[in-house]
């Protein structure tokens, strides 16, 4: 059963220190839009990342990109790059930085909360993920970047 609200619930509830990104957070600030995966940004503490470890095993994390089965570890979340996993509820997909090198203490300041789940979640701002997707040169954000704009126009 996929539920990206059982997914941000659960890393939150176990105190992931986290920011929602990507097509998620835009939906959850209005955007008509749709998404099929959880992108978060996380903050790379060994004590979060324990949790974050913790956390996604609860949620049957596997590596989406091989045949065997491949768990998250604390080495493998600190490392560069992004790991793209499928658990129980959906995929999620956990990055150590967005585009421009933007890593969770970069993104903090242009963060807004919600509640989501029962959790007070922080969300990369509309108005970021604008200014992001306007530099992107992926064919899926600039197809995404007129209705962003306009659900930035209107709120």
């Amino acid at each position: 059963m996929l539920s990206l609200e059982t997914l941000i619930g659960r890393l939150a509830a176990d105190g992931v220190e986290m920011i929602v990104v990507g097509a998620l957070a835009a939906v959850a600030q209005g955007a008509a839009i749709s998404t099929h995966d959880l992108d978060i940004v996380h903050r790379r503490t060994d004590a979060n990342l324990q949790r974050l470890v913790t956390s996604l095993l609860a949620l049957d994390a596997r590596d989406r990109g091989r045949d065997d089965i491949l768990r998250p570890t604390v080495e493998i979340l600190r490392g560069t790059g992004h790991s793209l996993l499928q658990t129980s509820w959906g995929p999620i997909d956990v990055l150590e930085a967005i585009e421009g090198e933007r890593d969770y203490d970069a993104l903090l300041p242009d963060t807004i909360e919600l509640t989501i789940a029962g959790h007070s979640i922080r969300l990369l701002s509309l108005a970021k993920i604008v200014e992001i997707k306007r530099t992107s040169t992926r064919f899926k954000d600039r197809q995404m970047l007129p209705v962003l704009e306009e659900t930035l126009r209107r709120r």
